[in-house]
């Protein structure tokens, strides 16, 4: 059996590292009895891989959601700072 067709997570090579895809390339120009014994733990390996990168992927994007945030509440407290001290010196002035 052809190990192309047998699994299809190996479809997009450029979201695996070159590594693996070095590593995929010979396991795939294995004799057949040597590339079935490498097949599942190649397969697991792939998937972690891609699941490691989907993580790492959410994470930044987290990040740069909290850093938005941040920049926000900055922006929002500083302007809360200013209305604060205009009061205070609009009703200092008053008396």
């Amino acid at each position: 059996m052809d190990m192309k067709t047998e699994n299809a997570n190996y479809s997009d090579p450029d979201q695996l590292p070159i590594d693996l895809n070095d590593l995929i390339s010979a396991v795939q120009s294995l004799p057949e009895q040597y590339r079935n014994e490498l097949t599942q733990p190649l397969n697991r390996v792939v998937e972690y891989t891609k699941r490691r990168r989907r993580i790492l992927n959410l994470i930044q994007e987290a990040l740069s959601q909290l850093r938005m945030d941040m920049k926000y509440l900055m922006f929002d407290l500083e302007a809360t700072r200013r209305e604060r001290d205009d009061l205070k010196n609009a009703f200092g002035s008053e008396e």
